[in-house]
Formats: structure tokens, sequence, C-alpha cells
């Protein structure tokens, strides 16, 4: 869910589906939208010699886009062995019951209510199907169920709605919190300082090959975002509408409900800091 603020030397082109790394291949959702941006991307992730994949976010309830991944993955002489999520937001997870009927498979995710078969995911976890090695790295902020997965073979990370490849992402108050968030995202940026990751799979969008400058300008976008808000405050723009009004004058109106969410999140950020 993107609220359209651009990074820079990032792709334009139309997303599409297909390889992306030595072990990840997109299958984009035809969902697209001023949210969804090109649509959701749903990651096939296996190690290049096995037989079983991995797949992450099957998307939206749409029949024709999941059988379209059993396909792809099919295609490539695998099959569906498990299925993740990154976070429970309808355009990655309504599907995921569906396709768990289709590939008969579990689904994991961080959130109880999401979880298909007794496996949920959590910090540390490691998932091994087919030789693969995908490490689960808590990113909660922008929901509270966030969860982003580290491919170290392919130096990549998959973020779902963490980063995306264009545009920035919502905090989604009130289950998504802003300090939550900045902690995130700094989370993200040691994989990319310790760990070599330098490709960002997002759940939206184009790959991003910078991955650690996508972190730095989320971070500073965010402090830049924090200071409109603060100023705002100050000037006498109380409540969220009229902070959205001022803060992102410049950014289509048709956003403007989920930029709330975000202003909601930056002025309880802020209360909570005594900033404001």
């Amino acid at each position: 869910m993107s609220d359209a603020a651009a990074l820079p030397g990032q792709p334009r082109g139309a997303v599409s589906s297909g390889p992306a790394t030595a072990r990840t291949v997109n299958v984009l959702a035809p969902n697209p939208s001023a949210m969804t941006l090109d649509g959701t991307n749903t990651w096939i992730v296996a190690e290049p010699d096995s037989d079983l994949a991995v797949v992450i976010d099957p998307g939206p309830l749409d029949d024709v886009h999941l059988r379209a991944v059993v396909d792809a993955v099919e295609r490539s002489g695998r099959r569906v062995a498990l299925t993740l999520l990154t976070h429970g937001h309808p355009d990655h997870a309504e599907g995921a019951g569906r396709f768990a009927e289709l590939t008969r498979t579990n689904v994991r995710a961080l959130d109880p209510a999401l979880r298909l078969g007794d496996e949920g995911l959590g910090a540390g976890d490691v998932i091994t199907t087919g030789g693969l090695e995908l490490r689960v790295v808590p990113t909660p902020g922008h929901t509270a169920d966030s969860l982003s997965f580290h491919l170290p073979a392919d130096r990549a990370v998959l973020t779902g709605d963490t980063i995306l490849g264009r545009g920035t992402t919502v905090v989604a108050h009130p289950d998504g919190r802003l300090g939550d968030y900045l902690d995130s995202l700094r989370r993200l940026r040691s994989l990319t300082v310790d760990d070599g990751v330098h490709t960002v799979l997002p759940g939206h969008g184009p790959v991003l090959e910078d991955a650690q400058g996508a972190v730095e300008f989320y971070l500073a976008h965010r402090a830049h975002r924090l200071a409109q808000v603060e100023t705002a405050v100050e000037a006498g723009h109380r409540t969220p509408s009229e902070v959205v009004a001022r803060v992102y004058a410049d950014v289509d109106r048709s956003l403007w409900p989920a930029a709330e969410l975000s202003v909601r999140a930056q002025l309880e950020y802020l209360a909570g800091h005594g900033l404001i």
C-alpha cells in the first residue's frame, strides 16, 4: 500500500511476471490500483536444483491468478510445498486459503488467524524447504504482523509492504505503529550493512537493486514527514485531516485516506515522544 513518494533512481517501467534472482520468480497479480501499484507480487522461491518451491503471498482471491502461480511452479518442474504470508492484508493474503486447496499445502504466517496448519512464523525461524534457506525477519510497522524474508543465497530480502519497489508505504494506524516501523527499517538496514543484502524483492512494484539506498531513503522520508507533521501541528493544524491537507497537498487526493492513517501514526509517535 503506497503513499506515492518517489525513490530516487528507481525503475519506472511496468512490472511483469518472470525471474528476478537465481531463486525467485514473480507472478504479478491482476489487481493494479493507486494503493497496490502494478498489482501484488506473488513470489515463487526455490533452490535451482530442487523440485520443491515456496510461495510467498498468493495475493487476492482471484482463481485465474492463483492457478497461474501453480502453473508457473509446475512449468519449472516443481511443486508447491509451502505457502508463506508477509502480512494479512487482503491483496497479499485473501487468496491463501484457496491456494492451499489447490496445492494441498500449509500456510504459515505470524498471525494465527491466517495460518492453515500447526506451524506459524516468528523471529529466528528459518525455512529450509527443498534445501532453501529463508530467514524470517520481523518487520512490524506497516501492520503489526508484517514479516520480511531474508534469502542469503541471493543476497536479497522479500519485504512485503515494508519497502515497496516504487513509492513509500503506509503505516496503517492503529494496527501499524511508526516506532515499530522505524525499528524495522533499521533492522533491514543492518541486513544491507552486516549481511550483504543488496536486492529488495517487494510486495508491489519493481525489484530494487540498491537495498541500502532504498532503506536510507525510507528513513529520510519518514524523518522529513515527521518534521512536516510537527510543523503543521505547531501552525495550528490539529486534526489528522487538517494535517493531511497541509503535509500531503502534493499527493493525489485519492490517497489522502491512506495518508491519514500514516498521519495518525505520526501524531501518536510525536505525542508519545513529547514532541507535540
